[in-house]
């Protein structure tokens, strides 16, 4: 049986958990915005729901980073901001902006959680069935925002573009700090 090399393990771990912690930033930044500046109770009940399933997934890879004493990345303060920011920034530029965040980010988990899937072996079947429906989840949030109004016409196709860069350089990050 074929294991999966500890060291990628660790990467895996760490950025997950800096992932869904960066999640639910996002969602608590457009909930702020919801509560205080725009008005959308529907929009507020919608992101709420994908929330909960985002501490679902936190609170998991939380376990796994104590259980095998693996170091969180550095940047968790940074991106804990950056989320909050990224979340009400969307929010208060329109449900169209505040769905486009949510299907952008999942689009580049959805990849990420899928390479992972393809590299962990028998030997973390627990894990490796975890990251599986975490990533339906994910896949599940990304069609209720393009559901709820998600576009890339226009200006909204450079926001998709700049949300999935800086997703894709945090992961790098994450994995290795």
């Amino acid at each position: 049986m074929k294991k999966t090399n500890k060291k990628k393990l660790e990467e895996f771990i760490r950025v997950d958990h800096a992932g869904e912690r960066g999640a639910i930033k996002i969602y608590e930044g457009q909930l702020l915005a919801l509560n205080t500046v725009v008005r959308n109770d529907e929009l507020k009940k919608t992101i709420g729901e994908m929330k909960k399933h985002e501490q679902e997934h936190s609170n998991f890879f939380e376990d796994e980073i104590e259980k095998r004493n693996i170091k969180p990345t550095k940047l968790l303060p940074l991106w804990d901001l950056l989320g909050l920011g990224l979340g009400f920034s969307s929010t208060i530029l329109g449900k169209k902006a505040a769905m486009l965040c949510t299907a952008s980010v999942e689009e580049v988990i959805d990849e990420h959680y899928k390479s992972q899937i393809d590299q962990i072996e028998v030997d973390e079947k627990d894990l490796r069935e975890k990251i599986i429906k975490f990533r339906q989840d994910e896949l599940d949030h990304k069609d209720i925002a393009y559901e709820e109004g998600a576009t890339k016409k226009g200006i909204y196709s450079i926001m998709d573009k700049v949300i999935k860069t800086g997703s894709k350089i945090a992961i790098k990050i994450s994995e290795k700090i």
